[in-house]
């Protein structure tokens, strides 16, 4: 069974940083692209960047593109999503999920992990 842990969350100070991990389990991910959504309150889930597992291409939502960064560590299994000059507005839940490299959508998600910009 997939599993996928969220975890590096917390507080951060407007213009800090943080790095997200995302440790995948249960199956060989050789074909498969994982993804970070973060979700603030009141607001629909948006795509933050992808990974493939496989030669490691990445791809961005325009407006994250330039402070994330997306990369992976196949000997562990996890992502990370490195978060820099980070706003309040990039206050939400942060969740990584896997899906098939052909396919459109995500087929596991994690729980996701808090992420608080304060000034």
């Amino acid at each position: 069974q997939v599993q996928l842990v969220e975890s590096g969350g917390g507080l951060a100070l407007v213009g800090g940083s943080l790095r997200l991990s995302c440790a995948a389990s249960g199956r060989s991910f050789k074909n498969y692209r994982m993804g970070w959504f973060r979700q603030a309150p009141g607001k629909e889930r948006e795509f933050v960047a992808s990974i493939n597992w496989s030669g490691g291409s990445t791809n961005y939502a325009p407006s994250m593109k330039g402070r994330f960064t997306i990369s992976r560590d196949n000997a562990k299994n996890t992502v990370y999503l490195h978060l820099d000059n980070l706003k309040p507005e990039d206050t939400a839940v942060y969740s990584c999920a896997v899906g098939h490299v052909y396919m459109p959508t995500y087929d596991y998600w994690g729980q996701g992990t808090q992420v608080t910009v304060s000034s």
